[in-house]
């Protein structure tokens, strides 16, 4: 186990006898009954080639009548407007979850371009995060995007939302209307039309970048809810002409193409691929493998499966880091990856040889990740100590999840919000160290990757142990009847842990850093006494042994040997 987990349990264990005896972008939505422990998992990754990988902190707000609220777009801090803060508290949120353990997450589909509003106020961005400084459930939280979008009028393209609280997970889409203006220029199509779905306790959901919900049971109003007018502003557009029964959300207002199925849907087939064991439903999840390719639109996979097995943390973070490994889409087996078996493709996603279009193929796990997360809401719990927020920076394959309970009073320096910027550098910043291996691993991928995971799988395990631990010292502090001040003892416990573990995790990425350069530098590999410890020529310290060389992939020789083998060949 991990220094720092050591020593962190043998102080929580000495704490609690002490007290004794005085967050383009993929989520996967898991719910109690599909999990290992009743938790609620959410995850999120935040990909944009301009988004910086920084955790967001808003404590709790008191605010006196008629306070405005300046809105800024989340993507690209564009000044939107005013609105007014109509609560006179708010909740503390920490990155996508609040003091009360509610979650939002977003996925962009994008869907009709005509129905965006170049008047309106609140982007996707804004409802997220207003919306969690005032609900406290999932069924708040989309009450309160639906009255925010349609009061004020809906300032982005269509989205795809993940909303849970400790006991319900929802998928929402919306999308805007359109600015329609009468005689006095106000847009009388002001708002959103959308559509939720409650996921089914035992089963998961996914979206990535296309909407996903088909059918509306218009008749559940326990398990889905929607605007009224869903689909009769589809008839009086001319998406649809059926009858409601008939009518799909996705199909109306974000027709698939080609790039929604290999660029998103595909994501979802891996990942209930992955936690599926290798069926989506009822069928083997190559039955689907024409959808997920972009060859056939109408066979869609279904909104929600059971998973194979229950769900733990780890195993839903892990396919977060997904390439397609074993599957046709796979990208460490084609020429395009080069000498070590890159799964990675630059962008832009698409490229034309010879008068074809060819693509880039876009997995789960990808270069351009600002953050990303694994939310978990536990119902068991206080939430003081319920909600906690696993919080990565850059690409989820090359770095490691760290615990923020979301009751903290602070968050870790290494990724508080203005400790660098994607074009400001600071060695402070877990952002940067982070990218300095991920980039030093893209191009050594077969070697330098399975260090990097080794150092998370051990990390992430030991955390995922310690968990317990924690939970049990913090409730021994905040006491079967608890008071301000048990409270606030412990929020403080909770913080303190919180910033130690995120630091160590700092730390950690540091001396990997030159850890990793030291070995493999030029492409050689110093052979090692120990981790760290490297071996010398025998005659100076100073001077390692003779490096392996292991050379390139089969796979590249072969492109090479095709491509110049007649200047190359040695005769």
């Amino acid at each position: 186990m991990n220094n720092f987990f050591k020593s962190a349990l043998c102080a929580v264990s000495a704490l609690s006898m002490a007290v004794y005896s005085g967050m383009a972008c993929t989520n996967v939505l898991v719910t109690k009954g599909a999990s290992k422990d009743g938790s609620v998992f959410i995850t999120y990754s935040a990909d944009s080639h301009q988004l910086y990988g920084e955790l967001y902190y808003t404590p709790a707000g008191f605010f006196k009548p008629g306070t405005l609220l300046n809105i800024n777009e989340w993507d690209s801090g564009k000044y939107l407007g005013q609105i007014a803060q109509k609560v006179g508290q708010t909740y503390q949120t920490v990155g996508n979850m609040n003091e009360h353990q509610l979650i939002i997450t977003e996925t962009t589909f994008g869907g009709r371009r005509e129905l965006g509003d170049p008047d309106g106020i609140m982007d996707y961005g804004s409802l997220i995060y207003i919306t969690l400084q005032r609900a406290k459930t999932a069924r708040e939280a989309i009450q309160t995007i639906v009255d925010l979008a349609n009061e004020y009028g809906y300032a982005s393209s269509g989205e795809s939302f993940s909303i849970a609280d400790k006991n319900e997970v929802w998928i929402m889409e919306l999308i805007g209307k359109g600015s329609k203006k009468d005689k006095k220029g106000r847009n009388v199509n002001k708002g959103i039309v959308w559509a939720a779905a409650r996921v089914p306790d035992g089963y998961i959901c996914a979206h990535a970048n296309q909407a996903r919900i088909h059918h509306i049971e218009f008749d559940d109003p326990e398990n889905w809810l929607y605007a009224e007018d869903v689909v009769d502003f589809a008839r009086e557009m001319g998406y649809f002409e059926g009858t409601d029964e008939e009518f799909s959300f996705c199909d109306a207002y974000a027709p698939i193409d080609f790039g929604g199925m290999r660029g998103c849907e595909a994501r979802v087939w891996s990942a209930f691929n992955i936690l599926g064991g290798g069926m989506i439903g009822d069928k083997k999840a190559e039955e689907y493998l024409d959808f997920a390719m972009g060859y056939n639109g109408e066979n869609k996979m279904p909104l929600f499966i059971k998973p194979a097995e229950k769900i733990g943390l780890k195993e839903v973070a892990d396919v977060m880091r997904d390439h397609y490994e074993g599957t046709p889409m796979d990208m460490t087996v084609d020429a395009g990856a080069g000498g070590h078996h890159s799964p990675y493709r630059w962008r832009p996603m698409y490229f034309e040889y010879d008068g074809k279009e060819y693509l880039n193929e876009r997995a789960i796990a990808t270069q351009q990740t600002g953050f990303w997360i694994v939310c978990q809401s536990r119902s068991w719990l206080p939430d003081e100590i319920g909600g906690v927020l696993w919080f990565g920076v850059d690409d989820a394959a090359t770095s490691c999840l760290t615990p923020v309970y979301t009751s903290v009073y602070d968050v870790p320096l290494c990724v508080k919000v203005g400790n660098g910027s994607l074009i400001e550098y600071s060695p402070t910043s877990l952002f940067w160290v982070t990218n300095r291996i991920a980039n030093f691993a893209y191009m050594l991928y077969d070697r330098i990757e399975p260090e990097v995971r080794a150092v998370i799988d051990e990390r992430e395990n030991a955390a995922v142990e310690m968990q317990g631990a924690v939970d049990a010292a913090a409730l021994e502090l905040l006491g079967e009847n608890p008071t301000e001040e048990s409270i606030a003892a412990a929020r403080s416990f909770l913080t303190e842990y919180s910033l130690a573990a995120a630091q160590d995790l700092f730390d950690t990425w540091k001396e990997l850093d030159i850890y990793l350069l030291v070995k493999y530098m030029d492409g050689n590999i110093k052979k090692e006494t120990g981790y760290g410890t490297f071996k010398s020529n025998g005659h100076s310290p100073r001077i390692p042994a003779s490096p392996d060389q292991p050379g390139y992939s089969e796979k590249w020789k072969e492109a090479v040997a095709k491509d110049a083998g007649e200047v190359l060949e040695v005769k």
